[in-house]
Parts: structure tokens; sequence; C-alpha cells
């Protein structure tokens, strides 16, 4: 019976870690498409804003 719970807590620590970690990882891919540039639709680059270092 201390085996089978026991089995039973692993199990469930595992599920737990598996859950979070997919959730990290979506949270991560939410927050690289929001804060991704967005691509020029008419092929020019995008104005740099003003008092920006000139490279």
């Amino acid at each position: 019976m201390k085996k089978l719970l026991a089995l039973a807590v692993i199990a469930g620590g595992v599920l737990f870690v598996v859950k979070r970690n997919k959730a990290a990882k979506a949270e991560a891919d939410l927050w690289r498409e929001a804060t991704a540039p967005v691509p020029s639709t008419n092929g020019t680059t995008p104005a740099k804003p003003a008092g920006a270092p000139q490279n």
C-alpha cells in the first residue's frame, strides 16, 4: 500500500512539473510574439526615433 501511495505521489509530482513547464513555454512564446518587431509592409526600414544614436 505504501509503494502504491509513493508511486501516486511521484506521478502527481511529474504531472505538476510537466504542466508548469508547458505553461511557462506558452507564456514565453506569447511574450516573444508580443515583443517581436513588426515587419514593414512597404519594403522600407522603420525610421529611428528622435534622439536615437546613429550607427
